[in-house]
Order: structure tokens, then C-alpha cells, then sequence
């Protein structure tokens, strides 16, 4: 349930993305009055500049992001078995696009066959980095994404597929021959917790969601991730069981049999089995990393009316998450186990079975009043491809149309684009629209529920002009009065992430109100980096800066004292 100490829900949300309510000073608003001191001509601009209203057009927290995909090298790295140096240099690629593009985050695949992106002691090195499950590749690519991504002032979300083992066969996986698993691997040595699905040429392996030691390993294995890096987030997409093929069944009749209990309905069964791993994942990472967030993105509808007249969203899917994945994610919400959820809303707005307005409304309810933040899965690959609704391919607008829309319901709070390849595609230059027109400032990641304590308030210790560019200086107070950098763990006031303000001329103080949106939003900087170079500062010029501070769920800080330049 909600914390004691936070603001509730919809309230909270609406406040800081919009800065409702309260006033912004635009860079360089200052007003003289005749035959007023220096000083009092510097408190009057301070004064008219909190009467104006904050910008809607730039909101203070709005995530931006985008999948990077590994899975049969959709995105990074683009095949397998390249070398080291090409390797880093493909994902520092698709990290300064992202930056160019105005993110703030990226969801970068880490685990999507039961297999690793970092050298785990719970299963092998991906067979996508390589070309050959096991084979270690020279480096840790995972510490190496963590840290070029803070560098450039991105979140870095690890990507989690839960129980997903292999991918077909004519993709160069193993499909559902288990004897192509190299030695060692889990599925290899249990074989009692892998199911194959389909159980032909066809299919695919799974860990068997059912068997209480399956869902013990996959918990071991994702949290090992978060628990060893610096990683942001930690993030599930819409895999749990398989998606049906035709009228083929999921052989789990003798798991049910031993582990069903008092269950009558199998599907019931199966649903608790997926809550009881969401659970699981959820209080291990709030209680040894709780700095560290919990999103899933499941496929966008929960349930149609149809099934549910009471819920269920006016929508006739194919595949609703609840009867047809065992998911629960509307219950996910409801009890808060998870801090952020991207339902995948694949669609254009006038499909009348799954129209992207219809879905979004529900989700922003069901959202509402609740810790957990709404961001909205974009179909940027369906852009000039698709043909299931016209404007895929005629209507460069349409994706640009769902960021208006989300920012003017109360509970969505950013989008995330499949995949980097699409974004950097920009068919119809249709995210070269969403970027000149919405994201040409920077903003904040939207907080999450509180749960760690407030930062303490930084300090600016030092700046100067290096090689032509402000370079400032700056640590976070904590209650003792010192000055640390990041952390996050419970309790502590350490920050993760620091924002740089910048105005026009001198002022003596920046109040709440004039940092409300991000007209004067410089910078986003990890703690690691300890300072923000301003490249756009121009030598000779007057400038104001104050910094704040954030915890790993972005609580605020207070605003730093002003530093004049």
C-alpha cells in the first residue's frame, strides 16, 4: 500500500511531472525597476519569474526510453561473435542515440534465454554474445553497459526474461532439444523443471513456472544481477507461460498433480504460481536493493470486456494477459508488488479490437491511486510496416499523437520504444517528431513511491572554465554534514543522481517553484561522475546554478545553495 510518508498516487504524479501549482522561472527572465538597488532589482525578477506557470510542453519527469534487444540479435550486438572493441563500440552507439533522442533510460536485455549478459554462477554466458552458449566473452559486458550508460546520464534497467529457455530452432537456438544445452546449464541438469512448448520442431524450452525450485532458481539467478551492479532497474517483459499455439497444451498435467494443492482450476493454479514469483522478485529486491526499481511490461491487455464485463477493458485481444499468459497484471498493480508497469500497447488508436486510446484510458485507471507508475509500450517497428491499421503507413503523426495523449492523462508518466533499431530506423521520421517536438529538453525520471529517504541537500564545491566549458563541481550532505555520493541502500541519505539548473543572471536565492519543469534543466548526472560539464554556458555571460539530489527512486533533495557564475 501506499507509504505513510508519500504523497498519494495520482496527486503526487500529476505534481511533479507538471509542476501544478506551483511557479517556473524561464531562463533569463528578469525584470527591472526603475531606480531600484542591484539587489532589489534582482528580487523583483526572482518575483515575477514564480508567477509565471510551469511549461506543460516540458514536463520535469517524463521517462523517455528504449529497448535494447538481444534475443537472436535484434539490436546489440548485431550478431554474434564479434570482437570485443566492436562490440562496445555497437552498444556505445545505441547509448548516444539514446541520448540524442532525449531518453533518459534504456531496458537493455541482459538475461533472454536463461543464460547471461555478466558472468553469473547460475547459468552460462549467452550463446547471443558469442555465437556458443558458455563461451566467456572477453569482458564483462554488462559492468561495461552500466558504466558507459551513467556516464551519459541514462537509467539503466537490466531485462529479464523469466522463463523463457531457448527460442526456435530456425533461429540457430536449440529449440526443444535440451541435449544442445551446454553442460552445466540448469534445464540441462534438472530436466524435471523444463517444459517443451510447442513439443515439436516447432517449439521452444521453458522452466516449468509450476515447480517451486524452477521459480527459486530464476529468482536466484536475476536478482544475482541486481545485486552485484549498479543497475537502475529490474525488468520483465511479457513472457511468463507461453503464448497458446492453436489448441496445444502446456504439459504440466503431473506438476499440477503434485504441486496443485487445493487448487481446482489449473489456470487459477498457474496464475498464483506467477504471483508467487513476481512476489518473490519483489521483496527480495525491496529488502536487500531497494534503491533498485521493479517494472514488467506485459502484452496490453489484462482482460477484454467480453470475460469480464465488470474489468475487463472494452477490447477484443487475441491474447489477454490473464487467461492467456497466467498473469495477473492488473493484480500486480493493485498490490503494488511492482513500481512501474509498461503495458505494450501495440497499436494504432482506430483498431477497433485493441484501440491504443481505449487501453491506455484503462490502464491510467487502473493505475490511479496506487505507487505504481504507468509507462506506455510504443510500437515503433510497426511505423511504415504494418499493415494492420493505415496509419502505421501513412501517418507519420500517430506515435507522436500517444505522447500527447499520455501527457494529458493523470497517471502516464513516459514511453518506452521497441526496439533501437526502429528508433534509429525513424521510418516517416516519425521519432525524429516525437524528438524535435517533445523532448528538446531533458527531464527527470519520474519518482517512485518513497520508500528510501530523502537525500540530503548538495552543495556546489567548485566551478571553473576548462577548454572553453563550465565544469562544475558538487557531493550531497547528509545529516552529519558530510558528503557522500551515491548508494541508495535503506535508510541512507546518499544520492544516486544529481540534476543541474542553470538561469540567466545572478540571483540570490532559487525557491521550488522555479525548478517545476525543466525550462532550466541543464543536466541529469550520476553520482559516480561528481560533476556536470555545461558545454552550452556561454564565457562572459551571468549564470545562476543550483543543483538538487535524488535517491535511486528519485525522491528530491532541497535545492543547493546558488552558485553564481
Amino acid at each position: 500500500m501506499p507509504t505513510e510518508d508519500a504523497a498519494s498516487g495520482t496527486a503526487r504524479r500529476t505534481l511533479f511531472r507538471t509542476g501544478a501549482g506551483v511557479g517556473i522561472a524561464a531562463l533569463g527572465a528578469t525584470t527591472l525597476v526603475a531606480g531600484a538597488t542591484a539587489a532589489h532589482a534582482e528580487e523583483a525578477g526572482e518575483a515575477a519569474a514564480a508567477a509565471a506557470a510551469p511549461n506543460p510542453a516540458f514536463p520535469k519527469h517524463e521517462l523517455r526510453a528504449s529497448w535494447i534487444a538481444s534475443t537472436v540479435n535484434i539490436d546489440w550486438p548485431s550478431r554474434p561473435g564479434l570482437d570485443v572493441a566492436t562490440q562496445k563500440a555497437e552498444l556505445i552507439r545505441w547509448l548516444d542515440e539514446a541520448v540524442a533522442y532525449g531518453f533518459n533510460a534504456v531496458m537493455f536485455q541482459i538475461r533472454p534465454t536463461a543464460d547471461a549478459f555478466w558472468p553469473s554462477p547460475h547459468e552460462p554466458w549467452s550463446r547471443w554474445l558469442t555465437g556458443a552458449q558458455g563461451t566467456d566473452p572477453g569482458y564483462d559486458p554488462l559492468a561495461y553497459a552500466v558504466d558507459e550508460a551513467h556516464k551519459r546520464g541514462l537509467e539503466i534497467h537490466g531485462w529479464f526474461n523469466p522463463f523463457r529457455i531457448s527460442m526456435k530452432a530456425v533461429s540457430g537456438d536449440v529449440g526443444t532439444d535440451p541435449s544442445k544445452l551446454v553442460d552445466g546449464h540448469p534445464a540441462k541438469d534438472n530436466p524435471d523443471w523444463v517444459v517443451a512448448y510447442p513439443a515439436d520442431a516447432t517449439g521452444q524450452l521453458y522452466f516449468n513456472p509450476g515447480v517451486p525450485e524452477a521459480r527459486q532458481h530464476n529468482v536466484d539467478a536475476i536478482c544475482h544481477a541486481a545485486e552485484n551492479y549498479d543497475l537502475d532497474g529490474v525488468h520483465f517483459d511479457d513472457y511468463f507461460y507461453p503464448y497458446p499455439v492453436g489448441t496445444q497444451q502446456f504439459n504440466d498435467d503431473a506438476t499440477f498433480a503434485e504441486y496443485g494443492g487445493d487448487f481446482t482450476d489449473k489456470k487459477a493454479w498457474r496464475r498464483h504460481n506467477v504471483d508467487l514469483f513476481v512476489k518473490a522478485i519483489s521483496d527480495r529486491l525491496r529488502e536487500n536493493k531497494p534503491n533498485v526499481k521493479f517494472g514488467i511490461s506485459p502484452f496490453g491487455v489484462w482482460r477484454n470486456k467480453a470475460d469480464d464485463p465488470v474489468l475487463g477493458s472494452d477490447t477484443a485481444a487475441g491474447a489477454p494477459t490473464y487467461d492467456a499468459l497466467s498473469a495477473d497484471t492488473r493484480k500486480w498493480v493493485k498490490e503494488e508488488w511492482i513500481d512501474y508497469i509498461v503495458p505494450q500497447v501495440y497499436w494504432a488508436d482506430s483498431l477497433a479490437v485493441a484501440s491504443y486510446g481505449k487501453i491506455v484510458r484503462w490502464w491510467d485507471e487502473v493505475c490511479r491511486g496506487t505507487n505504481v507508475q504507468l509507462f506506455i509500450g510504443e510500437a515503433t517497428y510497426k511505423v511504415n510496416a504494418s499493415t494492420q491499421s493505415p496509419e502505421w503507413n501513412n501517418d507519420a503523426h500517430e506515435l507522436d499523437r500517444h505522447v500527447v495523449m499520455g501527457r494529458e492523462l493523470a497517471d502516464v508518466d513516459g514511453n518506452i520504444y521497441f526496439s533501437a533499431k526502429s528508433v534509429r530506423a525513424n521510418e516517416l521520421n516519425a521519432m525524429g517528431i516525437i524528438r524535435d517536438t517533445h523532448y528538446q529538453r531533458p527531464a527527470l525520471i519520474p519518482p517512485s513511491d518513497g520508500r528510501l529517504r530523502r537525500p540530503g541537500t548538495p552543495r556546489i564545491s567548485d566551478s571553473r572554465w576548462r577548454e572553453g566549458k563550465l565544469e562544475l563541481r558538487f557531493g550531497c550532505g547528509d545529516e552529519h554534514g558530510g558528503h557522500g555520493g551515491h548508494g541508495g541502500g535503506h535508510g541512507r541519505r546518499e544520492a544516486s543522481w544529481f540534476a543541474v539548473w542553470r538561469f540567466d543572471g545572478h540571483r540570490r536565492h532559487v525557491e521550488a517553484g522555479d525548478i517545476a519543469d525543466a525550462t532550466a534543466l541543464v543536466g541529469r548526472v550520476h553520482a559516480d561522475a561528481g560533476k556536470f560539464v555545461d558545454a552550452t554556458a556561454v564565457k562572459g555571460k551571468k549564470y545562476t546554478y543550483v543543483v538538487t539530489a535524488y535517491n535511486g527512486v528519485w525522491t528530491e533533495s532541497k535545492i543547493s545553495k546558488a552558485r553564481k557564475v
